[in-house]
């Protein structure tokens, strides 16, 4: 429940229910309450308060006498005629109980207490009630979500386990497993509760546990979907950082073996307002600050972004910032889970354009025309531009019909102006409608990502849902949470009441039936017919409804209704009484929001869009219909999106918000009802987000709203106490008589202990395996054994302490009296002490108060002096300051005056000088005019001709020298330039033959470095020519821009000539575009299925190749014929070894996404599996082929469509007229001189970007040149439009010619109707009708027609275009690697150019390697059938010999055993080369263990060393090599089989080790041969070094030993918490407490699952006489045991940790006891050097921990010092979990627990909280040599090798 709680209220009627269910007051009720009895009584402040009884109640008294905690005395008023007396406290045993249902006293008062003391003291967050999880939120991070915590819980039973999310998880999936029933995890809370987090934290655990085997890596997928749907669908709320403001219903597949194959989401009821409103201290959609806050990123540059401030949609709460947030890190991540879930990036950065339109559409401005009723948008507006560019929309278009609205009647249609407040809320409509498509669009792709094609065998749900919400002004929005609130609520009540009852008839106890609430007439309310929804839709049907005729119709229907009412001081809200509270909600937006509208015009618009994905958004229903159908098959419920799809087509068939949010709501339920439901309720501990802060009111309030009191008061109806007789026996022997204890019967037992202790039978009852009690009768029963303890405890503390204090009386007699004697003289003395001490004090203080008050004065003297000081200088400086002012003010005038004289003086100076100037230029002009005169005259001529002639000369000779210099310098550079490059050319050979050779001296580096600069010295003189070129450039481009000027003057003509045409054409376009558009859907759809169609083909098709691999494969193990190998044998078995994915055809579908997964894998993974890069490579030929023979259809195709062109055209031709031709020659004539202007433009072009690559000219030059060069593409790209434009109306005309023709033809049918082969009569008018039939039949077939065929030329072009594409990128690839590689060094080059080299090789390799084994297996096959056909002729020989030969047969056999007889056996065993598959299979495959038991240990290792030798001996390198490759390949194939086998795997590590170790011995390294004897250095090795065979054993002896442990650890693991921790080795040591719902639910598995100490130890026993019997080494034995002891602790620890009721006294005995048998079996088995005993360090002092005493600083000294193998969190973690079993023993404060924390603090111990029973210690493997002799070694009959030889 959300926000508006005001004043806190007594308790509700629910709570007053539960005080009279639990009380069940009777006559004898009054008895309970007595002296020192605690009770509960409501309190204002903290809802309830607890005090004690210090007077018994007698009945018929009027008050109680009770004592608060705070020692004050209170009387409570009892109401007599009710009986209403306070609630019972539960005994201090039963508080702070993991399950509510365990406590004795089941109320309001007892769950509240119980959840404060587990939140604050404890810090535990997580509590169980009956089935509900009730999770508060502690607004900080706790360190118990680990990947360690997550393996804790799985595989444990729910009630063995502290309360957890996980645990909640792990029964979902346990019972998922074991029932076969699809589960569902339920959350809900208030926002701001953790439920968007507590979703999160299941579903990761459901991934973690259920994890894919395959490489799909579906479960990262799954939870990659959470950022992103926290990033567009939640906000920053009053209440919560990150709220999530829809709901969500995650559907999690799991297969037949339980893995998680795909999910599927499902969102309810989007808070769109929220994009456009944000309330104060709020913010939008995360989504839009994530965009923001990197924009400066370079690929967002086009969007236009600033900061969140700068817009409206993000910036109206205020704060755009969170503490503790990195929107731009959190976008990454976003990006990044985009990414994983397959969103392509080019619809990534689309999705960000949306969202950026978004955010410029809200800052648009509207300005007010004509008085306020019309508006409109500037044409220059930034934001609009941005918006329709980012979107791909008209501009003009957008800006109208933002301002205007089109208004359609019957006869006409109108477009009608807008005032400013309906086109912002226009605006609104739109940003909200993009916003909501968006999100729709991004949970299909979601939903697609994680489809998956397997079969689904059964799911479960995680339903993060808002909880209960009211606010001071309620909406349509808290309307439906509400409601959906009420159907769970419902749902919920009805599955609690049916587990009770199940539990009920289960156990045998008569059922009585229990009244509890129900809502069903709150629903009926809202969703009946003619409820509040159906009253909605109808006034929404109305024309002119309005919110206010709908609350007047509520008012009318529902006043009657208990669940309906009316407000006093309002008309336009009504009141709805909901489960939770009643919540008033204003009817003002509820039609407005229900029919949730947005104006078909703007949807056209964005229809339209250049950009398909946008234009996809806004399609309609039946147009996206096919692609919806890739959901199909995910699940058995149809999963559709909840939330409302807006259809701005069809508004009068649109279903409404309320409609749609009722019929997801349906589906939701029948969802859950089909599947077994877990609950978790999320509480908001406060709400200031404070951390571990319980605020009681708001926690009631979520109690009473959430559902978790309406369990406790169903379970505290019938008998919420419940123990099994085993239990109870244990628990309470303490009351049973000695006669009853001899009985064998514990049933028996205890019904007669409950008869004679409880009177009245209806308190309990006796079922099968359990008794069920009452409310109270537990807490009774705790009662009567804690007297009956306490009295047996005061009778042995009254006798013990009597005879102490006696004892310590007479000794404290004695030494009275001394002390008295002693006592009396020291008290005379100190008297005496005294008076002296009093007189001198008195001296003392007449001195020192004289003294005090002189420094007085003397201080206050001294302090006057300073003052006056102070005071005297302060007025002198104010003087000094005053005086040095003046001074400076006169200096600075003195200056100023100066400066002004100066200033004067120079102006009168200047005007001087001008005057003078003035009358000394009219001096001189009068003398250049007397100068004038007389150089006209002839003597000054004369005198100037003097030597000019001699001069001409002299300049002419001297300008023909420079004509002859220039000619010579312009030759030379020619020659220079020449030589230069002919030089650079040399030079750039001699240092390519220079790099490649490696050679050459430094010198001639030097000297060609010189030459190089000198020749760039003369390149630099030459360039300065090339202002000359620029020159011609300009004047170029001055041409160029006239041919410009004359294009658009082209372009205008153009432009008119089609405007003259389209208004010629307009009225003939209406009646073809409702036609054309309904072929074009329709073609458009079937292509869409065909589509479609070929990729569920082309998918199904590598399904089943991938399937045929695996056939072929799992054919080939089966008939255990040696596999297809393309590699040497030992790399083979190395490659088994490695952990490299192969590239899976079935999933990729498609051979560039192969080459694609290749590249990113890498060379080196990728070259590890060539056989599937041959594959692919020959699929890719495959589809070349294919590609070229569709090429060649279409070609043909179209061919013939151009062929059938040309016969129509012919017959147009025949029929146009002369305005048709007129057309068509003037459009001819255009055409023609487009074409020559194109001609000439390109000409031009090719000129300039020649003269512009040789001359190089500047920067700015270059920068013009692209600006022309853009403007003549643009003016390309309209002559191309205008062109298109053109032939369109041509063939319009055409058309309209066609029509004239057919007309005339009417018109002359009409004049002239003859039917010569109709012998009927036919009338005119009927024939004209039937001729313009067929007219217009030809005239749609010829439309199909020409669609059909532009639409085929478009997919021709469209494949020509894929075609080039494809080889431009190839080519570009290739330039690019060509660059690469130029630009490497050469040595790098020479590197690369080996890799080809090698690649190449390898293919030609692999391809001659098929080749051989064809030829191999042809071989073979030849083979056999001569050997068959050597038999049938030695047969016959053998017929037809003679004795002679016999006995020459006989000769030879005799020969060869004498040389047996003559050398002794040397330990080598010979066989055959094709005998290796049955050596292999005798001795690996097919060998048992037991086969060998009684020969030598290791005796298969001895053998194939043998064998081995052999082969060394004869030299065989491939016989060696084949052997240890097919044994390693053996020992892999047999531990896969006997994976679960400990035996088998014990023998083959023991084979394996000790084959290791021979091949080490008989190396031949002297390291390995000092302990060997001379026989046994002759059985060494000769030929051949193992060195890398060695490494491969030891490698797979580290495998073996790991699955070894896995193994045992397997058997092991399920023994330990029961075993360590529960079994009761010391008898009657624990006590048991009462348990909760949990341990009795239907979690537990049936059957005994304990197991004792004496098991572990057999199971450790059996382990180590197997290995001890097979010859394992002592030093890897006692490895495997120092692992397992470690796992034992971990896993104890780790339990002991994560369970309460197991962190006790009794418990902390019972442990030390148990690791002290486990220390004795391994002194016992001599292991004390193995270590394992240290690993128990952790446990032992974890047991230690719950022994010692924890009261005093001393106590936490003392823990500390102790602890020391356990860190802080485990420390704190057992003290907070330390529970007492009696009541005698006292629980951990928190202050002793934070002195232990003060203690702890210089620690640095890691954060985690579990040890990790996972870990594995690395093993060695040490060289352990054989004393056996090869030699001595006997071959057993019974392992069928008598294939071998000994040799």
């Amino acid at each position: 429940m959300e926000g508006g709680h005001g004043p806190w209220k007594m308790p509700s009627p629910a709570t007053v229910s539960f005080a009279a269910l639990n009380r069940r007051l009777d006559s004898l009720a009054w008895l309970a309450f007595v002296i020192c009895t605690k009770v509960w009584i409501p309190d204002p402040d903290e809802v309830w308060r607890s005090a004690e009884i210090i007077k018994d109640y007698k009945e018929g008294d009027e008050s109680l006498h009770l004592k608060l905690e705070d020692e004050t005395l209170y009387e409570y008023p009892v109401d007599l005629q009710g009986n209403e007396l306070p609630l019972l406290r539960n005994p201090d045993i039963l508080v702070g109980e993991n399950d509510l249902t365990a406590l004795s006293y089941l109320h309001e008062p007892a769950v509240l207490h119980n959840l404060k003391v587990r939140f604050l003291e404890s810090n535990h967050i997580y509590t169980y009630c009956g089935i509900v999880l009730v999770a508060i939120n502690p607004y900080e991070q706790l360190p118990i979500y680990e990947e360690d915590v997550i393996y804790a819980y799985s595989g444990q039973n729910m009630g063995d386990m502290d309360p957890h999310i996980f645990a909640v998880a792990e029964e979902a999936y346990k019972q998922m497993a074991r029932d076969e029933k699809n589960q569902s995890i339920i959350v809900s809370g208030e926002s701001g509760a953790g439920k968007t987090i507590s979703a999160k934290y299941a579903m990761r655990f459901l991934a973690t546990v259920g994890g894919s085997p395959s490489d799909t890596n579906i479960e990262a997928k799954v939870l990659a979907s959470s950022p992103i749907m926290e990033a567009i669908g939640n906000a920053k709320t009053t209440r919560n950082d990150n709220s999530s403001r829809f709901g969500k219903y995650i559907q999690i597949g799991f297969d037949k073996r339980y893995h998680i194959i795909g999910a599927n989401l499902r969102t309810y009821l989007l808070e769109k307002s929220r994009v456009v409103f944000q309330a104060e201290d709020e913010r939008n959609y995360r989504i839009f600050y994530q965009l923001c806050a990197s924009a400066n990123l370079p690929e967002f540059k086009d969007l236009a972004l600033t900061c969140a401030e700068d817009f409206f949609y993000t910036s109206q709460g205020g704060d755009t910032s969170i503490s503790g947030v990195d929107d731009a890190d959190d976008f990454e991540k976003t990006r990044h889970a985009f990414t994983l879930l397959g969103v392509k990036d080019s619809h990534q950065m689309t999705i960000f354009r949306i969202i950026a339109a978004i955010l410029h559409l809200g800052n648009l401005e509207f300005q007010a025309e004509q008085g306020g009723e019309a508006c409109s948008i500037l044409g220059e507006d930034e934001h609009l531009n941005n918006f329709c560019s980012l979107l791909g929309v008209e501009h003009s278009q957008m800006q109208h019909w933002l301002c205007h609205r089109k208004l359609v009647t019957t006869a006409e249609t109108y477009v009608k102006t807008m005032s400013p407040q309906l086109v912002v809320n226009a605006r609104n409509a739109l940003a909200k409608h993009i916003y909501a498509q968006l999100f729709k669009w991004i949970v299909q792709h979601i939903n697609k990502a994680l489809h998956t094609t397997v079969k689904q065998h059964s799911f479960i749900g995680v339903l993060d849902i808002y909880g209960f919400e009211t606010f001071e002004v309620n909406s349509f929005e808290q309307f439906c949470i509400n409601y959906a609130n009420e159907k769970l609520q419902q749902q919920f009540n009805l599955h609690v009441f049916k587990l009770e009852q199940e539990e009920y008839m289960k156990e045998g106890i008569p059922w009585t039936l229990i009244d509890f609430y129900d809502n069903q007439p709150c629903i009926d309310l809202i969703e009946a017919k003619l409820g509040v929804l159906d009253l909605l839709d109808e006034e929404c049907k109305v024309p002119k409804g309005t919110d206010q005729n709908w609350a007047q119709k509520l008012y009318d229907r529902h006043a009657g209704s208990q669940h309906f009412q009316k407000p006093r001081m309002s008309n336009t809200s009504f009141v709805i009484l909901h489960f939770a509270d009643k919540v008033e909600y204003q009817s003002e937006g509820f039609l407005e929001k229900n029919r949730d509208t947005v104006y078909e015009e703007q949807i056209n618009i964005l229809k339209a869009s250049k950009y398909q994905m946008v234009a996809s958004l806004f399609q309609d229903e039946k147009d996206a219909a096919p692609t919806t159908s890739v959901t199909k098959g995910t699940s058995k419920i149809s999963v559709r999106s909840a939330r409302p799809v807006i259809k701005a087509a069809s508004k009068e068939h649109k279903k409404t918000v309320g409609h749609q949010f009722r019929n997801s709501l349906r589906l939701l339920m029948e969802t859950l009802n089909a599947t077994t439901p877990h609950y978790v309720r999320c509480i908001k501990p406060n709400d200031k987000k404070l951390p571990f802060t319980f605020d009681p009111k708001r926690v009631v309030q979520q109690l009473r709203a959430c559902g978790v009191l309406e369990t406790i008061r169903i379970n505290a109806a019938g008998f919420p106490s419940r123990w099994s007789y085993h239990d109870f026996f244990n628990r309470y022997r303490v009351l049973m008589k000695k006669r009853d204890l001899s009985k064998n019967d514990k049933k028996q037992i205890c019904q007669t202990l409950l008869e004679d202790l409880i009177k009245d039978p209806d308190k309990f009852q006796v079922g099968r395996t359990k008794i069920f009690f009452r409310s109270g009768q537990v807490a009774y029963l705790e009662k009567v054994r804690a007297a009956k303890l306490r009295a047996a405890t005061i009778m042995i503390q009254k006798t013990v302490r009597g005879w102490l204090q006696r004892v310590k009386y007479k000794r404290l007699r004695q030494a009275a009296i001394i002390i008295q004697r002693y006592t009396r003289g020291y008290l005379a003395r100190r008297l005496a002490e005294h008076l002296r001490r009093t007189r001198a004090a008195i001296i003392f203080q007449k001195q020192y108060r004289m003294l005090r008050i002189l420094r007085a004065f003397q201080r206050v003297r001294n302090a006057t002096i300073t003052i006056q000081a102070f005071a005297r200088g302060m007025f002198v400086r104010r003087i000094y300051r005053k005086i040095l002012v003046e001074h400076k003010a006169t200096i600075l005038q003195k200056y100023t005056r100066g400066w002004l004289a100066r200033t004067h003086f120079r102006r009168i100076r200047g005007a001087t000088i001008v005057l003078q100037c003035y009358y000394r230029r009219m001096k001189a002009r009068q003398e250049l005019k007397a100068l004038k005169i007389e150089a006209r005259s002839a003597q000054h001529l004369k005198k100037l001709n003097i030597g000019m002639e001699n001069k001409v000369v002299q300049l002419q000779r001297k300008i023909d020298e420079q004509n002859k210099e220039y000619k010579l310098l312009n030759e030379q550079l020619s020659v220079l330039t020449s030589a230069h490059s002919s030089e650079v050319e040399k030079l750039k050979k001699e240092l390519v033959q220079y790099q490649q050779n490696h050679q050459g001296d430094g010198s001639q580096l030097v000297s060609f470095q010189e030459e190089l600069e000198h020749l760039r010295l003369e390149l630099e003189k030459a360039h300065g020519e090339r202002k000359v070129v620029e020159d011609s450039y300009v004047k170029e481009k001055d041409l160029l821009r006239k041919r410009i000027s004359d294009l658009e003057e082209e372009n205008a003509l153009l432009k008119q000539e089609r405007e003259d045409l389209s208004t010629i054409l307009y009225q003939c376009e209406d009646e073809l575009s409702q036609s054309m558009t309904e072929e074009n859907s329709e073609m458009k759809k079937e292509l869409e299925e065909e589509r479609s169609r070929y990729q569920s083909l082309v998918k199904e098709y590598s399904r089943l190749e991938q399937a045929y691999d695996n056939l072929q494969e799992e054919m080939t193990v089966i008939k255990q014929t040696p596999g297809h190998r393309r590699s040497p044998s030992n790399q083979s078995s190395l490659e088994s070894d490695s952990n490299y994915p192969s590239i899976s055809t079935s999933e990729i579908g498609d051979t560039e996404d192969v080459i694609q997964q290749a590249e990113e894998v890498g060379v080196e993974k990728a070259a590890m599996d060539m056989t599937v890069f041959l594959k692919l490579q020959k699929r890719v030929r495959e589809l070349e082929q294919e590609r070229k023979k569709l090429q060649t259809q279409l070609e043909k195709k179209e061919q013939e469509s151009k062929k059938s062109q040309v016969i129509e055209m012919k017959s147009e031709v025949t029929s146009d007229h002369e305005d048709f031709a007129y057309n068509s020659l003037k459009r001819q004539e255009l055409e023609s001189e487009n074409k020559k202007l194109k001609n000439e433009l390109n000409e031009l072009r090719k000129a300039i970007a020649d003269g512009a690559t040789q001359n190089n000219s500047s920067s700015n030059v270059q920068d013009s040149y692209n600006l022309l060069l853009n403007q003549l593409k643009s003016a390309n790209e309209e002559l191309e439009v205008r062109k298109e434009e053109v032939l369109i109306l041509r063939t319009q005309i055409m058309k309209a010619a066609q029509q004239k023709g057919t007309g005339k033809i009417t018109e002359r049918i009409t004049t002239d109707a003859s039917w010569p082969n109709s012998d009927k009569h036919i009338g005119q008018e009927d024939a004209i009708e039937a001729y313009q039939g067929m007219c217009e039949t030809n005239r749609l077939l010829e439309a199909q027609l020409q669609d059909q065929r532009r639409e085929h030329e478009e997919e021709v072009e469209a494949l020509k275009n894929q075609v080039d594409a494809i080889k431009e990128e190839m080519e570009k690839q290739q330039q690019a690697l060509l660059q690469t590689t130029l630009q490497l060094s050469p040595e790098v080059q020479v590197e690369f150019g080996i890799q080809q080299e090698i690649t190449r090789l390898t293919n030609e390799n692999l391809d001659l390697k098929e080749i051989l084994e064809n030829v191999e297996s042809n071989e073979k096959k030849l083979k056999k059938q001569l050997k068959i056909y050597m038999k049938k002729v030695k047969e016959f020989e053998a017929s037809q010999t003679t004795i002679p030969a016999e006995g020459s047969q006989h000769e030879r056999k005799m020969q060869a055993a004498v040389q047996r007889k003559e050398k002794d056996f040397q330990g080598m065993l010979e066989y055959y080369k094709e005998d290796e598959p049955l050596l292999i299979q005798n001795l690996i495959t097919d060998l048992k263990p037991q086969a060998v038991s009684a020969t030598v240990p290791c005796l298969p290792a001895y053998i194939l060393y043998m064998c081995i030798r052999h082969a060394d001996y004869i030299n065989d390198d491939q016989k060696v090599h084949s052997l240890l490759t097919s044994t390693i390949n053996g020992i892999k194939k047999v531990l896969k089989k006997h994976n679960e086998d400990f035996e088998m795997t014990s023998f083959w590590l023991a084979n394996t080790c000790r084959l290791l170790h021979c091949l080490k011995q008989y190396s031949g390294d002297a390291g390995f041969m000092t302990q060997n004897t001379p026989k046994q250095n002759e059985h060494c090795l000769k030929n051949f070094d193992l060195t890398e065979y060695r490494q491969v054993l030891s490698h797979l002896s580290i495998q073996i030993y790991q699955q070894l442990i896995k193994i045992a650890e397997g058997i092991l693991q399920p023994m330990i918490a029961s075993a360590v921790l529960e079994n009761e080795s010391i008898q009657g040591l624990s006590g048991v407490k009462p348990m909760g719902y949990r341990n009795r639910s239907s979690s537990m598995a049936d059957g005994d699952s304990s197991y004792s100490l004496d098991a572990i130890i057999r199971q450790l026993n059996m382990f180590h006489s197997i290995m001890c019997d097979q010859g394992l080494d002592p030093e890897i034995v006692q490895q495997v045991f120092k692992q397992l002891f470690y796992m034992i602790s971990a896993v104890a620890l780790n339990n002991l940790l994560l369970r309460k009721d197991v962190c006790s006294w009794s418990t902390g005995m019972q442990l030390r006891f148990n690791i002290s048998q486990l220390e004795e079996w391994l002194h016992g088995k001599n292991l004390q050097q193995s270590g394992a005993a240290q690993t128990l360090e952790p446990l032992i002092q974890a047991a230690q921990l719950l022994q010692l005493k924890k009261k005093t600083s001393e106590d936490a000294e003392a823990i500390c010092s102790l602890c020391t193998s356990l860190t802080t969190q485990q420390i704190v973690k057992i003290l907070n979990l330390y529970t007492p079993m009696n009541e005698f023993e006292e629980r951990v404060t928190v202050a002793f627990i934070r002195d232990i924390q003060m203690h702890l603090q210089e620690r640095n111990d890691p954060p985690q909280l579990l040890l990790d029973f996972k870990h594995m210690f690395p093993v060695l493997i040490p060289f352990s040599p054989s004393s056996i002799t090869m030699d001595s070694i006997h071959l057993p009959a019974s392992l069928n090798l008598e294939f071998l030889k000994k040799v």
